[in-house]
């Protein structure tokens, strides 16, 4: 794509379009995973619908591969592709707006869950997303969404009422229950391949302050904690979440200096019943039946306190490679892969999370969205992190060494959102179990072309069939 062909887009579209030789490329070209280095022709920065309308329409005039960048969270950098045209929605459609009245929200495509997170809370009111607040709303939505409130009030895609898509004709249409339902189905899990959703509307739920609790136990009670934990939470009341990890603890408060840098296993909770002292104290008195913890800390919080807590933890810049799957049971063979690699975790930030996607998660039925795991109890994955380019390759083995052990004690397939960068077709498939075929019918009546293919790919139906 040449400087002539990129002044062409420019004199097109109302917000910025940046190309290799312009001094802000770099910046534009950059995403959250530091272990992504690659190179668009172009980056448009759409400024509203239209931009994102006449970028697709180019893209394909010119036989230009196209890709979708939101909040640039993608662990794989899929929103970021060598040569192709990226459509950033993170400038002109960062936006939320809260209709108190009817408890919904409509959230520009490029908004981030922080954004989200801070205008309902202005009213009261939040909605089940993830559980990082720089994390982009689109890729966490259309992958299905976890976090702090899924148990309490099921998946994001659970909460998604509707959503405005610019399909790869450069058309637009409104998807929901009422309007291409069967777009709206496949939206709710299928990932990026069907569109770019320009907004999003949300259902919120009365959320203000909430408990939040950290319980960290030595690493030689891992066996003993996990046993205890795979029977409390899922018969807990679904007020309460709590996801499981395996961590190096960072120095700072509110951790004492003394565990500072040590090998621990914990639970981050978050409770929407137990909101004051006295009730957290209650709430998380049974955390010393499994082993007595080396630390405990409970208070409550506003809701987007939660949603920040590790903000600052793994800012944008890190080294990134992660790999996940799905859970109906935590088996006692698991358990000790998990002791055996937190023995050998390879560096501070390096963390493993057991997400909880039970209670109001195993409420819609099994063929009512594209998310294909309506039984799965967790939500694993597997990520190594490190602020050191050179720890890129010990990073990746790890992971891979750790998915490789545990996947045996698996269901199969795992959250699209934690596909690793290399994992490969048969993976998309496991994720989507006997919802692929129907997925890729979809694909082929809205995006016949692949057209939308950097992302974890469904192939139209015609051309599924002939591989």
């Amino acid at each position: 794509m040449g400087g002539t062909a990129v002044e062409t887009l420019r004199e097109r579209l109302r917000g910025d379009v940046i190309g290799p030789e312009d001094p802000g490329y770099d910046g534009a070209r950059t995403i959250y995973n530091a272990m992504i280095d690659r190179r668009p022709a172009v980056v448009a920065r759409c400024a509203d619908v239209t931009d994102v309308r006449t970028a697709v329409r180019y893209a394909r005039d010119a036989g230009m591969d196209l890709a979708v960048r939101g909040g640039g969270h993608s662990g794989g950098g899929l929103c970021v592709v060598d040569d192709a045209l990226v459509v950033d929605l993170s400038a002109g459609l960062r936006w939320v707006r809260v209709d108190p009245e009817s408890r919904t929200a409509l959230v520009g495509g490029g908004s981030r869950l922080g954004d989200l997170d801070h205008e309902a809370h202005g009213y009261g009111l939040a909605t089940p997303a993830g559980v990082m607040s720089t994390t982009g709303v689109g890729g966490l939505t259309l992958g299905g969404g976890h976090g702090h409130l899924t148990r309490a009030y099921g998946l994001t895609i659970d909460n998604l009422i509707g959503a405005d898509v610019v399909l790869a004709d450069g058309t637009t249409v409104t998807a929901s229950a009422d309007e291409h339902p069967d777009l709206f189905w496949a939206l709710r899990g299928g990932g990026g391949n069907f569109g770019i959703v320009t907004a999003f509307r949300f259902a919120l739920h009365p959320v203000d302050t909430v408990g939040l609790a950290v319980t960290l136990w030595e690493p030689e009670h891992i066996g003993a904690v996990l046993r205890w934990y795979r029977e409390f939470l899922p018969a807990a009341g679904e007020d309460l979440n709590g996801f499981f990890a395996t961590l190096v603890v960072a120095p700072g408060p509110p951790f004492p200096e003394e565990i500072h840098g040590k090998r621990m296993c914990g639970v981050v909770w978050c409770s929407t019943g137990a909101t004051d002292e006295e009730s957290l104290a209650k709430t998380f008195a049974p955390v010393a039946e499994p082993a007595p913890p080396a630390f405990h800390f409970a208070t409550p919080i506003p809701y987007p306190g939660i949603q920040t807590l590790f903000d600052e933890l793994i800012p944008k810049g890190l080294q990134w490679y992660w790999r996940g799957d799905f859970f109906d049971r935590v088996t006692d063979g698991a358990i000790d892969v998990h002791g055996t690699f937190l023995d050998n975790i390879p560096s501070d930030l390096t963390t493993m999370h057991l997400y909880p996607v039970d209670g109001a998660a195993h409420r819609p039925g099994p063929m009512d969205t594209a998310w294909a795991y309506r039984d799965a109890v967790w939500s694993g994955v597997i990520a190594g992190i490190s602020r050191d380019p050179a720890d890129a390759d010990a990073l990746r083995s790890w992971v891979v060494d750790y998915w490789d052990a545990i996947h045996p004690h698996s269901m199969g397939g795992g959250y699209v959102n934690f596909i690793g960068q290399d994992e490969g077709g048969d993976r998309v498939r496991s994720t989507y179990r006997g919802h692929y075929d129907r997925l890729a019918e979809v694909k082929r009546t809205y995006d016949p072309d692949n057209v939308f293919h950097h992302n974890q790919n469904i192939r139209p139906a015609s051309a599924a069939a002939a591989a």
